[in-house]
């Protein structure tokens, strides 16, 4: 896949540090910051991405691994948002195979489950249509029981008739952050990882560099750019209480509820639907295990009629 920053290009890029004025320098070596300095390398400009640990190792690589098209801001009405995500989808597959791969899914048909087996199927219809597959039954297909119990041995919720199969996209999100991080490299960006940015540079109201510290060996740097982007995630209003600025990240309204459990992985995994307005209860395959829980804010979810699983490359997602 490519190194970066190896020993002896780290040693070159801490040395021209104080003499250069960058075009753009990127806090942060998530997915984020790594897309804007790919960008921006890509256009010619000199760029500077400082990471305070591993690549991706917050948020970055610790998401859902799923690479969805935005099923569900369809079922609110957003068609904006969903055509710019499916496309997005189709686009990375096209362009990141064996990085971005088909994850089928299967909808499991209850009696009573909203929204319902006609539309459902009508959603996905739009849904294939946005992502330009006009071969909508290669797409999406209704499984009768008998087919859904093949598919999804240990799916047996009461009532159940059948299920829709349908199909988005899952990635190792790590290592999607490096692969564009090495496309930022190669294109002429300078990346250092052990780089903790400790404040922001000010003259004349307007931010002008960045003081960094190398975590390996204690050296503090003073770096001056033209433009700098807080790629910092959920650290971002650290550096701009620095400066003075308010804080933009809102605290949440409840505590998020964040049990979870590691579980030796099977065939399938699993996402489990409460009771309507409760959370989902997520099993997602990481390596060898699956960490077992749920993400939104509130109480734990209660048992429902459940399942989306996934035949295909992907295994099945139920």
């Amino acid at each position: 896949m490519g190194e970066l920053n190896p020993s002896a290009q780290r040693a070159a890029a801490l040395a021209q540090l104080p003499a250069h004025t960058w075009d753009l320098v990127v806090i942060g070596g998530g997915i984020s910051g790594a897309g804007v300095a790919q960008q921006a390398a890509r256009r010619g400009w000199s760029v500077l991405l400082l990471e305070q640990r591993d690549f991706a190792w917050g948020t970055s690589s610790r998401s859902s691994k799923l690479v969805h098209g935005g099923l569900r801001y369809l079922k609110e009405g957003d068609i904006q948002t969903t055509l710019h995500s499916v496309r997005e989808r189709q686009r990375l597959l096209r362009e990141a195979p064996g990085l971005v791969e088909p994850q089928s899914f299967l909808f499991a048909d209850c009696p009573g489950r909203k929204p319902g087996r006609w539309l459902m199927q009508t959603g996905l219809v739009v849904y294939d249509l946005m992502a330009g597959n006009h071969g909508v039954r290669d797409s999406h297909f209704y499984a009768d029981l008998a087919t859904t119990q093949a598919l999804a041995p240990g799916l047996a919720p009461p009532g159940l008739r059948g299920a829709l199969v349908f199909q988005d996209a899952k990635t190792d999100d790590a290592r999607l952050v490096w692969r564009v991080l090495l496309e930022a490299q190669r294109d002429g960006a300078t990346l250092l990882n052990y780089m903790a940015v400790q404040n922001l540079q000010t003259a004349n109201g307007k931010v002008t560099g960045v003081v960094t510290k190398d975590s390996l060996t204690g050296q503090t740097h003073t770096v001056q750019a033209r433009a700098v982007v807080n790629a910092t995630g959920a650290w971002a209003d650290r550096l701009r209480a620095g400066v003075g600025a308010a804080p933009l990240l809102a605290p949440a309204a409840r505590q998020p509820f964040g049990a979870a459990v590691l579980a030796p992985a099977g065939g399938a995994k699993h996402q489990l639907h409460a009771p309507q307005g409760r959370p989902p209860g997520v099993f997602l395959p990481v390596g060898r295990r699956h960490p077992c829980g749920h993400h939104r804010p509130g109480p734990p979810p209660g048992p429902g009629c459940g399942g989306q699983h996934h035949p295909g490359r992907g295994g099945l997602f139920a």
